[in-house]
This record gives structure tokens, sequence and C-alpha cells, in this order.
């Protein structure tokens, strides 16, 4: 399956834990020799602008990482477009779905889903969007740009145990006729994570439930990073939910 990624993403731009050193190698290592990369490019100010502020803009700039918030917007931006014809993920940073229209938090910058599924909607290609955000912190960024939007349906997953939190997932993607499915796909909701809770083979399952719904919508799907933050199981996490939304 094709995965967008750069090297750039390797740069630690912050201190957060999103940005530590190790962690997209991590995935790196994982994916090795099992996907084919395919190179993204920064996103284009007018496709920035169509979520955030000037005010916004300008703000990021000032805190110097303007092009690696960019460059993680055009690999969703990447990601989203190869979806309209066959399922793909990117594995990007900085994330992106706690930044709203004029603000950000949770180690984000840009709303990189938000950039992303706007640009499709405008040129037309979508009409409707079922956005599932699987990360253990509720994506309130994609709630605020998105969730306003009549083409958006989004699923912010809870569950007391594994059964009723992938119950929860599977039942709302039976109902949804959306064309295209999105995954904000954060993984620290895993049992060695800070969430406790999800199993690796659980993401693959996720994975494919995606995928399913889309060849049944005659539609497409893409999943982009947000967090995870134990590199000891991020990498065969993120893999196990390509392998899943790869199936076929």
């Amino acid at each position: 399956m094709k995965v967008v990624y750069s090297e750039e993403y390797k740069q630690v731009y912050s201190y957060d834990p999103a940005a530590s050193p190790g962690r997209i190698e991590a995935i790196e290592f994982a994916l090795a020799g099992k996907v084919g990369y395919i190179d993204p490019q920064e996103a284009d100010e007018q496709d920035i602008a169509a979520v955030h502020t000037n005010r916004h803009i300008a703000e990021i700039r000032r805190e110097g990482v303007y092009d690696i918030a960019s460059l993680a917007a055009g690999g969703a931006i990447k990601a989203a477009q190869i979806a309209l014809t066959e399922p793909c993920f990117a594995v990007i940073r900085p994330p992106g779905h706690h930044a709203s229209a004029d603000s950000a938090w949770g180690f984000c910058y840009f709303n990189n889903m938000a950039i992303a599924l706007e640009k499709l909607k405008r040129e037309h290609k979508i009409k409707k969007v079922f956005l599932l955000d699987f990360d253990l912190h509720i994506g309130d960024g994609n709630v605020n740009i998105l969730g306003g939007k009549g083409y958006v349906t989004i699923l912010n997953p809870t569950g007391q145990n594994r059964n009723e939190y992938l119950k929860i997932v599977q039942n709302n993607l039976e109902q949804t006729d959306a064309d295209m499915i999105a995954v904000s796909a954060g993984f620290d909701y895993h049992e060695q994570d800070w969430g406790g809770l999800l199993e690796t083979e659980d993401y693959r399952y996720m994975g494919k439930l995606v995928q399913k719904t889309a060849q049944r919508n005659k539609g497409g799907c893409f999943g982009i990073l947000e967090g995870g933050y134990n590199h000891t199981v991020l990498g065969k996490n993120v893999l196990a939910f390509i392998e899943g939304l790869g199936e076929t």
C-alpha cells in the first residue's frame, strides 16, 4: 500500500512527545519493505488559509514551525488525493487534530485532516465524509473546524473495554453512506501507551472495517498519523492498521 512519508518528518522541531527523537524512526523501521513511500509537498498557503485564520498562520510562522507544519498538511492532502482511487496512509508530523481555526494545542499546529478534506470538498472530489478519530484524546480541532460542516460526521469512540469500543466503531461505520472514510489515527489508546485499552490487532480490525466500509460505499479511505508515544509498540500498531486498511 502507498504511504505518504518524508525524511523531513524526522526533524525534532519541538520538545513535546510528538516531536521526540526516534518516534518516526520506530514507524519507519516497522514499515521497511512492506509499503511504497510517496513524497509529500508543503501545502499551499491558500489551502491552509481556507481552514485557519491569518492570525493563527502568522503565529505558527513566529514559532518557527511553519515549514514542517505545512509539510504535514501537505502529506495529509496527498493521502486524501490518493484515497480517491486506493487506500492510503500518511506518516506525518506534527499531528493536527487539536488545531482549531484560530488556535492549537496538544502538539498540533495546523489541522492536517481539515485542510485535506476541505480541499477535496472545494474541488468537488467528495460529497460526504465519515471521520473516525481513534486517538485517545478527543480531536477538538476536528470538531471546531469540521463539526459544523454538513458533509462531515465525526466519531471519537470511547468504551469501558475493548469489545465495547470496537463495537461502537463497527456500528457507526455500518450506518454511514459516506463516500470518503477518513481516519485521524492516534495510537495512544494502546494497552502499552497512555490509554491502556486496545491491542495491536484492534488497529488491524479497525483498518479492515474502514476499508470494507469504503468498498461498500464505492468510495475512498485514508488515515493520517496523530498520537502514539510508546516507541516500542508504535511501529507495529501503525503497521497493523495499514495492513487492515489495505486488505481486500
